[in-house]
């Protein structure tokens, strides 16, 4: 069955941040932020260039002063993706971003409050044509939504962001898009479950200040997924206390795994050892996810420990290699196709995926085509042996459990 289908999307109006669609039934995007000084443009550029190489379509830069507004005027024009001007507390940082060519204003409405200078911005946009995310934080909610004895609750989250839209549409600007993030995973899924029922924007996801990895990965993804697997959401950031670049690796890699964007690089999946494993497991596969993460290599590629469950298990992989009796034994599609030594598992891995990409898997098993008769007689052998030394119970729960019964009797 296809993701799209197990999470079918809502159905959002689209805006162009740049040349990238969000919104109406557009691919999610993902976003990260520049963390280098913006007035310094070639720092911040060389940071751009790195994000969008980790897999960002879209990326922030604060505009916190003239220097900054100067800087983005330099990147602008270099820079590979499309870029977001962060906009806290001036709307005259606002109005010197647009004049350096952004192609988006992000505005928090607990900072800049004044309807006078919000109406002044959002007429800007309009006539040039640049949409606004509008950026309700929990930790910086308007005073007068702030609930002393319940706190920050969802329902002053949506309310904060309505608010804002309603000087925008007084101005008749409609190039919105909108998030309502806060640090607490529960009160960040529930303010968007409300925003996504009372508006059509394209909505913008994240879970604030998470914090570092990988506590902070699991965080944002816990609530990222969540709204994902329920439909809402355009575009996602990962806010985490780290490189920014593994924001956008988080944010790429959830995308692929839920199936809401094309694989690009490795999907690495691996056994995670037992007692019945003969090598390393741990090693090779970070080995084998150095090896391919750094080629690009867009197929599901399996490490397993041992050759008794291993190809089984990863039948599905575009390529697999299981360990047995010092030796990896070699699989594509689920069909064994050579034996290798075990010092050579990575490298050979690596080669075959090569050879998939360039010429496809028929043709690696066509490679394999007078080898594979010796592959799967190896690999038979040994899963035999696996099995007489270890028996099929490797790591002894069968025992364990036969234990607890005598000792009920």
């Amino acid at each position: 069955m296809d993701f799209q289908a197990r999470f079918p999307r809502r159905p959002t109006r689209q805006i162009m941040v740049g040349s990238v669609p969000v919104g109406g039934g557009a691919p999610v995007t993902v976003q990260s932020m520049t963390v280098t000084k913006t007035a310094d443009h070639e720092a911040t550029l060389a940071q751009i260039y790195a994000l969008a190489g980790a897999g960002a379509d879209i990326v922030r830069c604060t505009c916190n002063r003239p220097e900054a507004a100067e800087g983005l005027a330099r990147i602008v024009p270099r820079s590979p993706v499309p870029i977001v001007a962060d906009v806290h507390n001036s709307h005259r940082m606002a109005l010197a971003a647009l004049d350096a060519g952004v192609h988006c204003l992000r505005l928090n409405p607990g900072n800049i409050r004044n309807p006078a200078h919000i109406k002044l911005v959002a007429r800007e946009c309009r006539d040039r044509g640049v949409p606004v995310r509008i950026g309700v934080n929990g930790g910086s909610l308007d005073p007068d939504l702030y609930d002393p004895e319940r706190g920050v609750t969802p329902e002053a989250m949506v309310e904060s962001a309505l608010r804002e839209l309603s000087y925008f549409t007084e101005v008749g600007f409609d190039l919105v898009k909108i998030s309502v993030k806060a640090s607490n995973v529960p009160l960040m899924i529930d303010a968007y479950r409300r925003l996504a029922e009372v508006t059509d924007h394209p909505l913008h996801l994240g879970v604030t200040e998470a914090g570092p990895p990988p506590v902070g990965v699991v965080k944002s993804t816990a609530g990222i997924a969540a709204l994902l697997a329920e439909g809402i959401g355009d575009t996602i950031r990962y806010s985490l206390t780290a490189d920014p670049v593994e924001e956008a690796r988080a944010g790429r890699w959830l995308l692929e795994a839920m199936g809401l964007r094309e694989r690009r690089n490795v999907d690495l999946i691996a056994c995670p050892s037992c007692g019945r494993a003969e090598v390393d497991v741990f090693s090779i596969a970070s080995e084998a996810m150095e090896a391919l993460e750094s080629r690009q290599i867009p197929l599901q590629v399996a490490v397993m420990g041992c050759v008794v469950n291993g190809p089984g298990e990863a039948r599905h992989a575009d390529l697999g290699i299981a360990a047995g009796n010092r030796r990896g034994h070699l699989f594509v599609k689920g069909q064994n196709v050579a034996v290798v030594g075990e010092d050579e598992m990575v490298d050979t891995l690596v080669e075959w995926a090569e050879l998939i990409c360039e010429q496809g898997p028929d043709a690696a098993l066509e490679r394999a085509r007078g080898m594979r008769a010796e592959a799967v007689r190896a690999a038979e052998e040994d899963r035999r042996r696996n099995l007489a030394v270890l028996g099929s119970d490797a790591n002894g729960a069968e025992a364990a459990v036969a234990g607890i019964r005598r000792g009920r009797g």
